[in-house]
């Protein structure tokens, strides 16, 4: 991929930039729940109030099925983003129309504006040309620093830059396509990827993509069961794509052929009966009865922490258990830490595996962590990312 065209390269001195963030954030009591994705974006609009732009904030929030919705108000988000900024964001209640291209005609140089969610209007989603034509009233210049929507051919993210010009990237969208570039272009070797979540069927292009550059895979999580299963091992009642056991087979026996490999879990933590609260850890790779793998066992982790030991990149999709409870988020929390303490070149994607090593405190510690799960999926997998590629090439 050519490189794009960053807000670094732009004279931004007055300047109305319509700058769109990932400000999709929980919230609870009407106040920001985990303001991760906020703080993302802080470099790049601390930028443009130095460099005198009057800057326009754009983002979605939830799925309000394009009508508004008070409780996915992107209001409480402005009132933190002023606490983090320490200058103020003032918030327009549309995202469209007279009254907030007057609000960003008045903006003042350092200035911010915060629209409402883009997605009270069906439109935003189905990248309606007239809309996009209304949002692009309110700029002079566009900037898109929400990696996490890029995969999104949305009015906002593909339709305003189609008709504003220049349409650059934010900073956080260079650090992404820097880092998630480097795994596709450059990856430096051993290689290991690990890989989790719940389905196989979320990965395969991921995999068949990383086959000519992974030297090898770690694959735990939910979807470990659909591997195991598909080399004849007793997997109880753990979740298995039953339609995808064949093709789990065809791709390792593939990666094998070219000289990678896949390393399974040889031991498990176990539920019985679907209760949290009813667990073990087994002896070995064999799961019985009604049982069902909730995380990787004890021995499995110390295999694949001294994989990542000896690595010099490593990639990590998908948590490798269920983290979010206590009992079962050993594996992951082990193997966290030796990603965080290895020399390795670190990439951790986003989604459920951001919010792992959230969790554990280990993400500053990780070369780069992106904040966009479906978005970096796809671009490791080798599909175009609308987002990006309607922006502008560099210069």
């Amino acid at each position: 991929m050519p490189r794009k065209l960053s807000v670094r390269d732009l004279d931004l001195q007055g300047e109305r930039v319509f700058c769109r963030v990932d400000f999709n954030v929980p919230l609870a009591g009407g106040k920001v729940g985990d303001d991760t994705r906020i703080r993302a974006t802080l470099p790049t609009l601390r930028l443009l109030a130095e460099r005198g732009a009057r800057t326009v904030l754009a983002s979605h929030l939830g799925r309000p099925g394009g009508k508004p919705n008070p409780s996915l108000s992107l209001a409480p988000v402005a009132e933190h983003a002023e606490r983090l900024l320490e200058r103020p964001v003032a918030f327009s209640p549309e995202c469209v129309g007279e009254k907030a291209e007057e609000a960003s005609r008045a903006l003042a140089p350092g200035g911010f504006l915060l629209l409402e969610n883009l997605r009270f209007h069906k439109e935003e989603e189905a990248n309606d040309r007239d809309f996009s034509s209304a949002l692009t009233r309110l700029g002079d210049v566009y900037v898109n620093d929400a990696f996490g929507t890029a995969h999104r051919a949305h009015a906002s993210t593909v339709g305003v830059p189609s008709l504003l010009k220049p349409a650059a990237s934010g900073l956080l969208m260079d650090a992404e396509l820097e880092y998630l570039g480097k795994v596709l272009e450059h990856p430096e070797s051993p290689f290991v990827a690990i890989l989790g979540g719940a389905k196989v069927s979320d990965k395969i292009e991921l995999i068949e993509n990383l086959l000519p550059r992974v030297d090898v895979f770690l694959v735990g999580g939910a979807m470990a069961y659909t591997f195991l299963k598909a080399f004849l091992k007793p997997v109880g009642k753990s979740l298995v794509e039953e339609d995808r056991v064949t093709l789990a087979k065809a791709l390792v026996q593939k990666a094998r052929a070219a000289g990678r490999d896949f390393l399974f879990p040889v031991d498990h933590v176990v539920n019985v009966g679907g209760k949290d609260d009813a667990y073990r850890t087994t002896e070995g790779i064999e799961i019985v009865g009604d049982e069902a793998g909730v995380d990787i066992g004890p021995k499995t982790a110390e295999t694949f922490a001294a994989r990542i030991r000896s690595a010099r990149m490593v990639l990590w999709n998908g948590p490798l258990g269920r983290f979010e409870v206590e009992a079962f988020s050993s594996g992951t929390r082990r193997v966290a830490e030796a990603v965080a303490a290895s020399s390795a070149t670190s990439i951790v994607g986003g989604g459920d595996t951001a919010a792992a090593v959230e969790k554990f405190g280990l993400a500053e510690r990780m070369t780069h962590v992106s904040t966009g799960g479906g978005a970096a999926l796809e671009f490791l997998s080798g599909l175009a990312l609308p987002g990006v590629e309607i922006l502008d090439d560099a210069r």
